[in-house]
């Protein structure tokens, strides 16, 4: 029987023995992760201000928690768009969902996001947690990753899959 050992803000734990081995289990939230597209084909990514990582900010996509009360999973996308860049768009697909179990347990939905246009909504986490909005080709990303400079995180399998999906990647 599964037992919650620790349940906070963010994260969940907790534990099942089987087999007599005990399995510790890890909950986060479900999340949206959105690539918003330019005209000219640059990718917008975003600087923002992380203060409890190191180094405290960090190059991310535009991403956030799936608030169901809020919506769909894509009028979720759409919300962190207009929150962080201050864009929303015309054309939003779901390009791929990743569902992690066993350890870690989480539900993350990658979004392509075109024909985008300006509409800010105010963001819950502070005005200045966004620190810089970034363009970049697929290929200054893909270098980005490869020097580290763009982190290694869920976000970045979502990446490579969009990368993919643009034709910057081998089939």
């Amino acid at each position: 029987m599964e037992t919650e050992t620790y349940s906070g803000k963010i994260i969940k734990i907790t534990e099942e023995k089987i087999d007599e081995i005990t399995w510790e289990r890890a909950y986060l939230p479900h999340g949206v992760i959105v690539f918003p597209i330019t005209r000219e084909g640059k990718i917008i990514l975003i600087r923002e201000k992380r203060p409890h990582e190191n180094p405290p900010s960090r190059i991310k996509p535009v991403s956030g928690i799936l608030e169901k009360v809020l919506g769909s999973s894509e009028e979720n996308a759409l919300r962190e768009m207009q929150e962080e860049i201050g864009l929303s768009a015309r054309r939003i697909e779901l390009f791929w969902t990743l569902k992690s179990t066993g350890t870690v347990n989480n539900e993350q939905h990658f979004f392509l996001a075109e024909d985008l246009y300006p509409s800010k909504l105010h963001n819950p986490d502070g005005e200045d947690s966004i620190q810089e909005i970034l363009e970049f080709t697929p290929e200054e990303v893909l270098k980005l990753l490869l020097e580290d400079k763009l982190r290694w995180s869920m976000s970045t399998l979502g990446i490579f899959r969009l990368l993919h999906r643009l034709g910057k990647l081998p089939k």
